[in-house]
């Protein structure tokens, strides 16, 4: 099945976006009275057949519409950005076809890189998710200093685990996550939380936990988590 996306649908007729346009007429070269399947990200997927094959401005037809059911357990990834943004997006692109709710940029301490542009990386979530055929797109947040973060009200709903290099975890993250559960995990800088971020996370009733034997890499580790808690709940 071919995805399109489009964030706004509407309904009898509804138009897609230039980008989406241009694929389905020009790349794909569907014509008038060809069937497609669209998502506007938020669960929902749309039947719908072209009535003008436009390649700016593609009017289609709805058939008809189906809503995915949510998941029972929610990942929030909360991680400092790495020194190259290819790595992050390689990431991004990777969680979302694995499945991932919400994600967090932090700024740490030991950071590399503070900021990044966030623009690049809803295009590889959209992207992902259209060719894994996922109809809700993950939540993407702006970067913010892990202090802040820590201190947030909000995410008193989230059962919290923090990841970094210590040869004593006596606890992987598969130990202490349960099925069903909101999550929230933090993954520091490529040179790892400082100390005092970790104490402080800790004050804050955040978990230690291992992803492993090895050393990963920051991109590596958050791949990793989102594979574990996805695998806890399958």
């Amino acid at each position: 099945m071919q995805l399109f996306f489009q964030e706004t649908i509407t309904e009898p007729i509804t138009y897609l976006n230039e980008e989406e346009s241009k694929h389905l007429i020009r790349v794909l070269r569907k014509q008038k009275g060809d069937q497609l399947n669209l998502t506007d990200g938020k669960g929902n997927l749309y039947q719908g057949i072209i009535l003008e094959s436009h390649p700016k401005k593609a009017s289609i037809q709805i058939t008809g519409k189906t809503e995915a059911e949510k998941d029972d357990f929610l990942i929030h990834l909360a991680i400092a950005p790495t020194k190259s943004p290819d790595r992050m997006e390689w990431m991004v692109e990777k969680i979302t076809e694995i499945g991932f709710h919400e994600l967090t940029l932090l700024e740490c301490k030991n950071s590399e890189r503070t900021h990044l542009k966030t623009d690049r990386l809803e295009k590889k979530i959209i992207s992902a998710c259209k060719q894994s055929l996922k109809l809700r797109i993950p939540e993407l947040h702006p970067t913010i200093k892990l202090s802040s973060f820590l201190s947030s009200p909000e995410l008193e709903r989230y059962h919290k685990f923090i990841a970094y290099v210590d040869e004593n975890h006596s606890n992987h993250l598969l130990d202490l996550a349960k099925p069903g559960e909101k999550y929230l995990i933090l993954i520091g800088p490529e040179g790892d939380f400082d100390p005092i971020e970790i104490k402080e996370a800790l004050s804050f009733g955040f978990k230690p936990v291992s992803l492993g034997k090895s050393r990963l890499r920051t991109e590596t580790a958050g791949l990793a988590a989102v594979q574990m808690l996805q695998v806890l709940n399958r």
